[in-house]
């Protein structure tokens, strides 16, 4: 019973994102009051704001899979691998695998969802309070193996670069730059920027 219930609340949230998504994509964020989504998806407004807290969330709740991902790889790491190590490796398994959240992802409705999110200023705002705490869960993950202040500045530095990274590539994309060719140049920034981190953190240059 219990499962029954939760598939069809499950069924709801779908069809409210995916309502809300199409009709965002279509006429822009400010454009689409949340009654006409309410409308769209077949149930009352109470019952979206239920769901999803703020008209943001039904855009950015599509990141709540990436939350607290860094540190779960720092914590999650191979005994002996440095933490850098081990975000630079799961960065360039998310290219690999061309997860959106890396900007490689050219599939038209993943290229105009990173537009919507990039150009609509209460979205990026919102994401940043994401971020955030993304970074506050981080440098806790990091501060287990090194100084508190290390721990904060190597953090905000990681997903600073990390979010330059996928809007650089999202970019490249969004203007026409063929996939194989962007993914080549998305791989040999990534590993720029991580050997720029290593660099200024000095990781690993205690280890002998």
């Amino acid at each position: 019973m219990t499962g029954l219930r939760e598939l069809q609340r499950q069924r709801v949230h779908d069809a409210i994102s995916a309502a809300a998504i199409s009709l965002f994509l279509e006429r822009g964020f400010d454009e689409v009051p949340v009654t006409e989504i309410a409308a769209a998806a077949g149930v009352s407004k109470p019952t979206l704001f239920k769901y999803f807290p703020t008209k943001e969330d039904l855009v950015l709740h599509r990141f709540a899979d990436h939350e607290g991902e860094a540190a779960r790889v720092v914590r999650q790491r191979a005994a002996g691998e440095e933490p850098l190590a081990a975000l630079r490796r799961h960065f360039l398994d998310g290219l690999a695998r061309r997860d959106p959240v890396t900007g490689l992802n050219d599939h038209p409705e993943v290229v105009a969802f990173h537009r919507l999110v990039f150009s609509t200023p209460s979205l990026a705002a919102r994401l940043f309070q994401h971020i955030s705490h993304d970074e506050a869960a981080l440098a806790d993950a990091l501060a287990e193996s090194m100084d508190d202040l290390t721990a904060a500045l190597l953090a905000a530095q990681v997903l600073a670069a990390q979010r330059v990274l996928a809007r650089r590539t999202w970019r490249l994309l969004a203007d026409g730059r063929p996939l194989r060719e962007v993914e080549a140049e998305a791989v040999r920034a990534a590993e720029r920027a991580f050997a720029l981190l290593s660099a200024a953190s000095g990781e690993g240059k205690t280890a002998e």
